[in-house]
């Protein structure tokens, strides 16, 4: 990690902050300040969603989104959508225009026409950092699976995911979360972050929750419900449930970490991996960014 590169992710991570801010301070709703926080990270092609999306093992793009409202307990998502420019507006929809909660592939894509959103060629998601992170993982591949990976790869390299959770005037709790996945993933892998429960979880009596990591323990481990139910039923802190999560998480062999925030607006951002990146405004509008532990 160079100084230079740093300060790119510091930038783009207030960037996202800034938005959702903005809209929280104009009285706007907590799912409008996470879905607006969240589109900026998908146009930025630092991070895993949207543009930075990484590949693949077919070298395709392959996008998951979704978005929860913590009122009323309604969540939209999709998964595999590779035309989409910004996932977590196609997952909002399908939470507000549709009957359903999760809808995928070209059926999503289908629906998104048929609402007017614009669909973007699969070159819009090509990025040559992302492409030569595929090559480095099939190298990595043949020359021993994934014992070898960590010789050949960062853990940027392979995944990462994007995600927001706010807290607004009203009391109302959202959480979104948008990812490309896991670099080298087969065709059709979905993770967890289109999984209710799983990488995304809002809900005004607990507390909103986004995951990042090794999505298939986050969907094992329940991982962002349970933080919530830790809150209603042993009355654990939004800090201890979330630590005790990643701690659960890291026992069955996963690594990861996510950001929370209750519904006083107490905030937790455990992990569990040597960084994350990671921010947050609080209630006097301090902006803080970080990345190392």
């Amino acid at each position: 990690m160079t100084l230079e590169r740093e300060r790119e992710y510091r930038a783009g991570i207030e960037n996202a902050l800034r938005a959702g801010w903005e809209i929280l301070q104009h009285g706007g709703s907590s799912l409008d300040a996470t879905e607006a926080a969240v589109r900026v990270f998908e146009d930025d092609p630092l991070f895993n969603a949207g543009k930075g999306s990484v590949f693949s093992a077919a070298g395709t793009n392959e996008m998951d989104a979704a978005i929860m409202d913590g009122k009323t307990l309604r969540a939209g998502a999709v998964a595999d959508v590779r035309h989409i420019k910004n996932p977590i507006s196609l997952a909002r929809l399908v939470m507000e225009k549709s009957p359903h909660v999760l809808m995928s592939g070209p059926g999503a894509e289908d629906f998104a026409k048929q609402h007017g959103v614009e669909l973007v060629d699969a070159k819009y998601f090509f990025t040559q950092e992302r492409w030569e992170a595929l090559q480095k993982a099939k190298v990595a591949e043949k020359a021993g699976g994934n014992g070898d990976k960590k010789f050949f790869l960062t853990d940027q390299d392979l995944h990462g995911t994007v995600g927001a959770v706010a807290l607004d005037r009203d009391g109302n709790l959202a959480a979104a979360t948008s990812t490309g996945g896991k670099t080298n993933k087969l065709s059709g892998r979905i993770g967890d972050t289109p999984i209710i429960g799983g990488g995304t979880y809002a809900n005004n009596a607990t507390c909103a929750v986004s995951g990042t990591g090794d999505g298939e323990f986050f969907i094992m481990a329940t991982a962002a419900h349970d933080v919530s139910a830790l809150i209603e039923y042993r009355r654990e802190t939004v800090e201890e449930a979330s630590v005790a999560v990643i701690d659960k998480i890291g026992k069955l062999g996963g690594t990861g970490g996510m950001i929370a925030i209750d519904k006083n607006g107490k905030i937790a951002l455990p992990f569990n991996s040597s960084g994350m990146y990671r921010g947050y405004v609080d209630a006097n509008g301090k902006f803080v960014t970080e990345i190392y532990r």
